[in-house]
């Protein structure tokens, strides 16, 4: 099957590439190369050096003609849709737009989209939220990812393509970018083995349900494979919180560096976790890999950079 994966050089998308790769796809990546790295895309995937707002997108499908489109790239930092809403909106909703008029265009079967778990539901009334959950963003950037689930919808509607929005819980693993609004864990991994002190923001007490990278790709498959639709959930239904994750990473990575708390991060949720019930009774996926043994491979990955 051809499958274009848009992000595909970013952290998750890579992932996503090599396992198509792995299970003999033909796979062509899209992306800009602002934040994917070139030495992350599988070297038997094709890329495209393009801007999902481009012009040009429509030869890439015009060219291609994927049966299949995994729709990864996004702008992911909440601080930056915070400062640039305007910036925010044209890649995560005019971006996706694109991506979705080229492949109802060109024939392609089935968008799977990358939403946010976190983001769209805001401060949850229930725990862990399940898809029904009212959607209440408190960014523009889960804004955003709400605004593209509904021009999803919409063009499924007008034009019968399958569609599937995957609402990520806090994914973290090898090749996320410890720089800039990154996951806290490959902020403090990076830093406590750099023997740097990271700092925790506010009390430490807020919890989010963490999901390693290999269970979200895991995903990206299934969903790709059945003719599923509609909204899932990717994640694991439990809690851990900031000041949990601190001490087994310390442990991890033997860091003797401090518990030190910093001033909380205005607008911060306090909790976030998610249900994935539905996702494991429809499409038969569950997350596999336990937090301490994705945390495990995560620092393993770091400190092998660092040789």
């Amino acid at each position: 099957m051809k499958v274009l994966v848009t992000g595909g050089a970013g952290f998750i998308g890579s992932h996503v590439v090599d396992r198509l790769v792995e299970e003999g796809h033909n796979v062509v990546v899209v992306d800009n190369l602002s934040s994917g790295k070139r030495k992350n895309v599988n070297r038997a995937a094709s890329l495209y050096k393009l801007d999902v707002q481009s012009r040009r997108l429509e030869r890439v499908f015009r060219n291609e003609r994927p049966n299949v489109v995994l729709h990864l790239a996004a702008q992911i930092s909440v601080r930056r849709s915070i400062e640039d809403p305007v910036f925010d909106a044209q890649v995560n909703v005019l971006g996706t737009m694109n991506v979705l008029q080229q492949a109802v265009r060109h024939g392609t079967r089935k968008v799977v989209f990358s939403s946010s778990g976190g983001a769209i539901y805001g401060e949850q009334e229930t725990y862990p939220a399940p898809e029904s959950h009212t959607t209440n963003p408190l960014s523009p950037y889960g804004i955003s990812k709400l605004c593209s689930e509904h021009y999803l919808s919409y063009f499924q509607r007008i034009s019968g393509i399958q569609v599937v929005s995957l609402r990520y819980a806090n994914v973290y693993g090898p090749r996320q970018d410890p720089e800039g609004e990154a996951g806290v864990v490959a902020i403090f991994v990076q830093k406590m083995l750099n023997n740097e002190q990271p700092i925790i923001n506010g009390n430490g007490r807020q919890t989010r349900d963490f999901i390693f990278v290999d269970d979200v790709v895991e995903a990206n498959l299934a969903a790709m494979g059945q003719d599923s639709q509609g909204v899932y959930n990717v994640g694991t239904g439990a809690e851990t919180s900031v000041n949990e994750l601190f001490r087994m990473l310390a442990g991890i990575t033997g860091s003797t560096c401090k518990e030190v708390h910093g001033p909380a991060k205005p607008g911060e949720q306090m909790r976030s976790v998610i249900d994935p019930s539905k996702i494991r009774l429809e499409i038969g996926w569950d997350a596999k890999v336990e937090l301490a043994d994705g945390l495990k491979k995560t620092v393993a990955f770091f400190r092998e950079k660092m040789v």
